[in-house]
């Protein structure tokens, strides 16, 4: 197998390596064996088309045009030309599926399902990265640069994924990426001569020769080791769920998809502990009681055992008015009240805090909104910073009767919330079973446990205990009887689970504090978490189990007679207190239809959730064409450069022993015609036709010698045409300070132009390749570090690119300027007239 072909299964094997970190974000992994055969194929096509050889626009478009009907076949069959020619309809059924493939990806939440659309995106993704892969490492020789798609695939599958296997697929990437290197590295040295390849040895011999390729086996095992190793060790600089300086518990990715958290035990035990207290947000609201204004960020409803977090679920766009709460019946006494809220410049924060239940959001920038938590999330790094908006919320009023007749919550939603994982330790349904103990409802059990956390159960609010790890974190909580509100919220939701009463943890803001203004102002030491049980007729409802921190709901007070509905905050003129009239989730849908996420209520004002909310498709080609130009013209210097070396020095490898094809009909040709030689020489009508032998000897000569004033001129010696060769030479070996074995390979270089240029028999010289090669050894072991990347990546001999693009242009208009003034030049012996 030649190093060019190894070269390009490489290059394959790296994309699909690194294509592996896109596994864990689809449920299934068919898309990766399609992926894998497309890649083959467009690799096949570009060893083929390398073979022949074309020149390298023309292979790269060959898999390209090969990569279209691939995919017109796999995806738009039935749309297509002959199955698989794409037309118009393929075309345009190609948009539908990158569109709905758009959507799909802020439509569920990871691993999503594999529908047609996100397949096309994976898929094409994959085979756009492997043809940029190919073009750079195995057409253009630059494999280094190969490793930009490849990290640009790697970051969207981290950005996407929820961390939990990174590092495996970071091994896998890096891997792939080294075996690219190594075969260029290996296909690079096998043109110096024979590659030692380390095998065993007899006794007595030398043992201080190293395989090179060894060598670079284990400088890449090394480096790979410590770029895993070294950042465990390193300081973490995550600034936890409320920290201004920080992004805060989730984002959201890509127009939707993972919501993703921290766990909060540390970061709102630092906010509750800050020596000055600084202000987050402030808030005006028209109703005058405030006590139940609690500011929520997010809801923590996945449980595991050790800790609570956000589960990963879809996020559409935000609606004009968002659904009645899930649970919500109409005999419930509930007001609308609205709230306008300034976030402060310092506190970056991806979930919005608002006022639970909101029924409406005016917020500009780009907002998500989770149906399930109803919550606001923000995406392509949206934060709260400096963020005004409004909000209309519900302060729900029901009676202890309410809910304490509450019926049973639908199954679904009942399994979901109600999970708890097998190593809870038993203590901690010992104890709800305990405490709880005489109750007829669940409604009594949950005011019991409040009351057990926050009055009579012995426990203490304290700031300063340390964070609880493990499964068995709640049971010492329920021992120690000592914590914040974070211990208080979790130990009650995980007891309440335990009961069978759907749980789930509330993370943001207490009221704040009333200013001489009259608005409302909320600091870090606001910060508060509470838990939120579900009763059917009612929805999620707040309790306070944590003692001398914020206000026990109004329902759960002994001295709130039962029956009776509890006083109305006022509110403005034009907010309504009466009853909706719009039916529960539970009241619309039958019992078969009740699933948690499947019918949620909707108000008479709320509008379908579309989840449109990506890009359409020819806006993401757009932004994929601009960002592949962005891409090329810094590289364009650097790969014309490679291309111009490669191209020089192949021609001057091997001796011409024939003429080619082309020049045997050039010296076939009649006498009364023209042409210009190889090497640029016009030959007129009745001139001897030059031997084309010789003819290739000069061209050979004369492009090693370009070759070593360009590589010259790229290390900060600028050629000087007024010099003959041999002067040419000894200045470059001034300049540089060449040692003796490389002026002397200088000096051969001149010496064949010279005699090729003016010998009546040039010859054809051996080894000149190698004494260019020779020569940029020894400069660019020489150069400084700047020398050396101002070569690779900015050489200065591609200008001479501009000065050809220039000289074409010219070329060009004075032939159209001939055409012209031939074809309105009087014709001879017409007179005027």
């Amino acid at each position: 197998m030649s190093g060019r072909a190894r070269l390009a299964l490489c290059a394959a094997a790296a994309t699909l390596m690194t294509s592996c970190a896109l596994l864990p974000l689809v449920t299934l992994a068919t898309w990766f064996f399609q992926a894998a055969f497309l890649v083959a194929v467009q690799t096949g096509v570009g060893a083929l088309t390398r073979r022949v050889p074309l020149a390298r626009p023309l292979t790269v478009a060959c898999q390209v045009v090969a990569d279209l009907m691939l995919l017109t076949l796999t995806f738009a069959r039935d749309r297509a030309i002959a199955g698989f020619l794409p037309g118009p309809d393929a075309f345009h059924h190609f948009g539908q599926l990158l569109r709905s493939g758009a959507e799909d990806v802020g439509r569920y939440a990871i691993p999503a399902p594999l529908t047609p659309g996100i397949r096309l995106l994976i898929v094409g993704g994959v085979l756009v990265i492997g043809l940029l892969v190919d073009t750079l490492a195995v057409t253009f020789r630059a494999a280094a640069p190969a490793g930009l798609p490849l990290l640009a695939l790697y970051a969207v599958a981290a950005g996407l994924s929820d961390g939990g296997t990174d590092w495996l697929w970071f091994l896998v990437a890096a891997g792939g990426y080294l075996l690219l290197l190594l075969a260029e590295g290996r296909d690079r040295l096998s043109q110096w001569g024979r590659v030692f390849s380390g095998g065993p040895r007899t006794p007595g011999t030398d043992s201080g020769v190293v395989a090179p390729v060894r060598t670079g086996r284990r400088i890449g095992a090394v480096a790979l080791g410590i770029a895993l190793v070294v950042p465990l060790a390193l300081p973490s600089l995550d600034g936890g769920l409320l920290d201004g300086a920080r992004t805060g518990v989730g984002a959201g990715i890509g127009d939707g998809g993972t919501i993703s958290a921290v766990n909060p035990l540390v970061s709102l035990r630092d906010s509750l502990n800050v020596d000055q207290d600084r202000q987050v947000m402030a808030y005006r609201t028209d109703t005058r009681d405030t006590q139940d204004m609690y500011l929520r960020i997010v809801a923590l409803d996945d449980f595991d055992g050790t800790s609570w977090k956000p589960a990963q679920r879809r996020i559409t766009a935000v609606p004009d008015r968002l659904p009645t709460p899930a649970g919500l019946a109409g005999d419930v006494r509930r007001t609308e009240i609205e709230t306008r809220i300034s976030a402060a410049d310092w506190y970056a924060q991806d979930w919005l805090p608002m006022p639970y239940p909101a029924t409406g959001v005016k917020v500009g920038g780009n907002w998500r909104y989770e149906p399930v938590g109803r919550t606001l999330v923000g995406d392509h790094g949206q934060n709260t910073r400096g963020v005004q908006y409004e909000v209309k919320s519900l302060i729900v009023q029901p009676t202890a009767a309410q809910l304490a007749t509450a019926p049973a919550p639908p199954a679904p939603l009942q399994r979901e919330f109600t999970k708890v994982p097998s190593s809870l330790p038993s203590a901690v349904a010992r104890t709800a079973r305990r405490v709880t103990a005489g109750s007829s409802n669940h409604y009594e059990e949950a005011v019991k446990l409040q009351e057990y956390f926050a009055v009579d159960g012995g426990f203490t609010y304290d700031t300063q205990v340390q964070v609880g790890t493990g499964p068995g974190a709640i049971a010492r909580f329920l021992k120690e009887k000592q914590g914040f509100c974070v211990h208080f919220s979790f130990a009650m939701a995980a007891m309440a689970r335990t009961l069978g009463i759907p749980a789930r943890v509330a993370v943001g803001f207490t009221p704040g504090s009333v200013q001489t203004d009259g608005s409302m102002s909320v600091g870090l030491r606001d910060a508060h978490a509470w838990p939120e049980l579900y009763f059917e007729g009612v929805g999620w409802t707040r309790f306070e189990p944590t003692p001398n921190r914020g206000s026990p709901p109004s329902y759960t007070q002994a001295d709130t007679p039962s029956g009776t509905d509890p006083v109305a905050p006022r509110p403005s003129l034009s907010s309504s207190t009466a009853p909706s009239a719009a039916p529960s989730a539970s009241e619309s849908c039958t019992p078969a239809m009740r699933k948690l996420e499947a019918c949620p209520s909707r108000s008479a004002q709320a509008v379908a959730v579309s989840g449109d909310g990506g890009p359409p498709w020819y806006q993401i080609l757009a932004w994929t064409l601009l960002g592949l130009v962005l891409l090329a013209v810094p590289l364009a210097p650097m790969l014309w450069r490679l291309r111009s070396r490669s191209l020089r020095l192949a021609s001057a490898q091997h001796a011409p022993s024939a003429p080619s094809p082309a020049r045997a009909r050039r010296g076939e040709r009649g006498a009364g015609e023209s042409y210009t030689s190889e090497i640029g020489m016009t030959v007129l009508p009745g001139e001897a036709a030059p031997d084309p032998v010789a003819e290739a000897v000069v061209g050979h000569a004369l492009a090693v010698w370009r070759e070593l004033i360009d590589t010259a001129w790229d290390y900060g010696m600028a050629p000087d045409d007024a010099l003959t060769p041999r002067k040419a030479a000894e200045r470059i070996v001034r300049l540089g300070r060449l040692d003796t074995a490389t002026a002397e390979a200088v000096h051969r270089v001149a010496g064949a132009v010279e005699q090729a240029l003016f010998a009546p028999q040039p010859r054809f010289a051996p080894g000149l390749v190698e004494d260019v090669r020779r020569l940029r050894a020894a400069l660019r072991s020489s150069a400084g570090r700047r020398t050396r990347l101002r070569a690779v990546l900015a050489p200065r001999s591609a200008v001479r690119a501009v000065w050809a693009l220039s000289d074409r242009w010219g070329k060009l208009g004075a032939r159209w300027s001939a055409r012209w003034v031939a074809l309105t030049r009087r014709p001879s012996g017409q007179r005027s007239g």
